[in-house]
């Protein structure tokens, strides 16, 4: 049997260092469980930051992309084929838009929401050539380009990687008077994540995002919402922004569309501010493709079908509720929306990663983040047995 440290040894020798990974090697999964190469099984409290709100290898999912494999598998956009357009369909009734625009990777995503608010302003609301604002948040996380790294105030992201891309402006997240402060006649676009989820799954003030949405119409911006990690059920609505009606203009997707399988990201718009993009001016080789439309498609039919977003909302409000009886004076906060929460340490408690490598030993996954804080963010499709049991073992990890 292949050992656990020989596995990681190769990965240290052979790849970057650009990971600190739990020393766990994982080589089997299902619904939301995983297993190591010893054998050893862990509930996995990560979903690979909501990618897998499906569970681990989906049997729809899985016929899905097998099905698929068997009859094509890239033809680039050079050339129209037959998955694509069912694809764009479903993904726009099902988040009730007109136009979608297919990527890969989040940043990806991200980064077509910035192309398109820019030429959007430029087009459409007369912002003079090379003179447009972004403004963001700081604690933000939309992704790792070079682009979106110059934005970011979290050092680890940005430090070495200058000169910062300019036309953004950094914000305090979760104050609407600093928006309203910050527009000028050459902002085009407001970028947020509804639930700030690196930064430690920071949860803003009730009726933050429906101000937004009225300050951001008030001025002619774009509210464009970062929902790659929220979106699809993990906050107990098929999107965060229907908590309050905050409806965007643009919505940037990801993670669970590609149902844990492969990558697929995509923003979805009004056709009026889509229609800025023309033949030749953005696009992607594996945007579109047609194992990745397979998998999106029935990717959203476990979604709706097994009412992922009430499910997640029913075992969030039960999981926040059964964490805050904790009662351990080493808890500074727990907070969070549906199956995204976090437990928030005092400093005197320790580092959190201390806890989730406790937690590793009594079989959950979990990951630390900004030194204090653990996420929890299991499969969506957890039951409320499997989740009685992990609030056993983390009330008793977090008292020890």
């Amino acid at each position: 049997m292949t050992k656990t440290q020989d596995i990681i040894d190769l990965d240290n020798e052979f790849g970057a260092h650009n990971y600190k990974p739990l020393p766990v090697v994982i080589s089997r999964a299902e619904g939301p469980w995983v297993w190591d190469v010893e054998g050893t099984r862990y509930l996995d409290c990560l979903s690979a930051y909501s990618a897998v709100n499906q569970g681990h290898r989906h049997p729809h999912i899985v016929r899905a992309i097998k099905e698929q494999l068997d009859k094509l598998d890239l033809t680039s956009r050079a050339f129209h084929n037959d998955v694509m357009g069912q694809f764009l369909k479903r993904l726009c009734e099902y988040a009730g838009f007109e136009v979608a625009l297919p990527m890969n990777t989040g940043a990806e995503a991200v980064e077509t929401g910035i192309k398109l608010a820019r030429k959007w302003g430029y087009e459409k609301k007369g912002i003079p050539k090379d003179q447009a604002e972004i403004i963001v948040c700081s604690e933000n996380f939309h992704g790792r380009t070079t682009t979106i790294v110059g934005f970011s105030t979290d050092p680890d992201a940005h430090e070495g990687y200058g000169p910062r891309t300019p036309g953004f402006r950094i914000i305090p997240y979760d104050d609407v008077h600093a928006l309203e402060e910050a527009i000028g006649p050459n902002t085009a676009a407001f970028l947020v994540e509804p639930i700030q989820g690196e930064a430690g799954v920071k949860v803003p003030s009730e009726g933050y995002l429906s101000d937004v949405r009225r300050v951001c119409t008030e001025n002619n911006v774009l509210l464009i919402l970062d929902e790659i990690q929220t979106g699809f059920c993990r906050t107990g609505k098929k999107f965060c922004f229907m908590h309050e009606n905050a409806r965007p203009d643009v919505l940037l997707v990801g993670k669970a569309l590609g149902g844990g399988l492969y990558p697929v990201s995509a923003a979805l718009a009004a056709r009026d501010k889509m229609e800025v993009f023309k033949p030749g001016t953005h696009g992607s080789t594996f945007g579109g493709n047609p194992i990745g439309a397979a998998v999106a498609i029935a990717a959203l039919d476990v979604l709706e079908n097994e009412k992922l977003d009430e499910r997640a909302e029913e075992l969030g409000s039960y999981f926040i509720s059964e964490l805050r009886k904790i009662g351990s004076s080493k808890v500074k906060e727990i907070r969070g929306k549906g199956l995204l929460l976090a437990v928030e340490l005092h400093k005197e408690a320790g580092p959190a990663r201390s806890y989730c490598s406790r937690l590793k030993e009594e079989g959950i996954l979990a990951k630390d983040t900004h030194g204090q804080t653990i996420r929890f963010a299991p499969p969506l499709v957890i039951d409320k047995d499997e989740l009685d049991w992990a609030i056993s073992v983390i009330s008793r990890v977090i008292g020890e």
